[in-house]
């Protein structure tokens, strides 16, 4: 039996689309194969994601591009379909054909419009294609499950690694960058003097604060070591100054954030969250350790425990946050230098300095 392009895709190729752009462009291909007259086609599925309530993919047949659009609905909203609608309105003359892909309300949503109306036939066609494509998108869907999940989880980097099929301990890679480790004062006096769930919401603002700073300026967060962060701002795509740039624009958010999360815990009688952060420039490795069954990824090296010996100089010196020289070599910002200090564990003297 030989099947319509579109429906051929959904059988033998649509299993293999790596995410819902690629499925929906190959989708949209196979249907003008079959002389469909599309205008624009969207995608819209659940995500599963701890901020992002669905994904909605749209294409246009003009440019043959697809754009996507992330939180379209509030949970509660049963139209989490209308922004793709109103957008396939505007870029066609047709009427707009939604069918949800394996017939249930909560199931992905692929909706077309043409530049005139759909024939009895096309409809029909967009019908059997929604049916067809329940279950490759499901598949879809589920690998997007694990993705977030593991990035949720692990963050970017470790993800990968383990999406890779990284199931052994062994060295893993080098990483030239800028690591930044920031850390709570006073926050086993908090948790002792405070009910766990101030305690816990304390946390999070604080981890708000510096780990959404990292993340806005292209860094990410490695570990949450207790009421500690360590992130980097790798050397890559970006050189060791640019990396260094975005780290103290990172820092300068992170403690703007903090000054507004102080004002509002003072309002509500609550103790300023005290912290300290620390940047250096160097080299790590991140690598696979633990048991044969129990695996983590880790940070490890000289230059992982410079920077967080050199934020426990914060408090006996004084400031917020300190650079090691090696950061200060390698930013063109003007810093105020603190000499030279032994940091515990470290063989030779450490050049200090801070912001102005």
């Amino acid at each position: 039996m030989r099947l319509p392009s579109a429906l051929s895709f959904l059988v033998d190729k649509a299993i293999d689309a790596p995410g819902g752009d690629a499925f929906l462009t190959a989708l949209a291909a196979g249907l003008i194969a079959d002389g469909m007259p599309l205008a624009g086609g969207a995608l819209t599925q659940a995500a599963p994601h701890p901020v992002i309530e669905r994904r909605t993919w749209l294409w246009r047949a003009d440019t043959g591009r697809v754009i996507e659009a992330l939180n379209l609905a509030m949970p509660a909203d049963p139209e989490h379909t209308h922004v793709a609608r109103n957008w396939l309105t505007s870029i066609g003359t047709g009427v707009v054909q939604e069918d949800f892909a394996g017939g249930a309300s909560d199931s992905a949503v692929l909706g077309w419009i043409a530049n005139r109306p759909f024939s009895g036939s096309e409809s029909e066609l967009l019908r059997e294609v929604a049916r067809f494509a329940a279950a490759p998108l499901n598949l879809l869907a589920a690998r997007s499950t694990m993705a977030a999940l593991l990035t949720t989880y692990l963050g970017r980097r470790s993800a990968a690694q383990v999406l890779a099929g990284r199931l052994r301990r062994e060295p893993g890679e080098t990483i030239q960058a800028v690591l930044l480790f920031a850390d709570l004062r006073g926050f086993t006096e908090l948790s002792e003097s405070t009910e766990a769930r101030k305690v816990i919401a304390a946390l999070d603002a604080w981890f708000d604060r510096i780990a959404g700073a990292v993340h806005a300026f292209g860094g990410e967060v490695l570990k949450f070591i207790g009421d500690g962060v360590l992130a980097i701002f790798p050397i890559g795509e970006r050189d060791a100054a640019g990396a260094c740039d975005a780290a103290l624009r990172a820092v300068a958010a992170a403690r703007a954030g903090m000054d507004h999360l102080h004002r509002a815990r003072a309002a509500q009688g609550e103790p300023p969250l005290s912290f300290g952060t620390a940047l250096h420039l160097g080299e790590m490795l991140w690598g696979n350790i633990g048991t044969a069954d129990r695996l983590d990824f880790t940070a490890i090296g000289s230059a992982v425990n410079l920077v967080s010996r050199l934020e426990g100089l914060c408090k006996p010196l004084g400031h917020t946050v300190l650079l090691s020289g090696t950061f200060a070599a390698a930013t063109t910002q003007r810093l105020i230098p603190l000499g030279e200090h032994r940091l515990r564990g470290i063989a030779a003297p450490c050049a200090v300095f801070t912001l102005q």
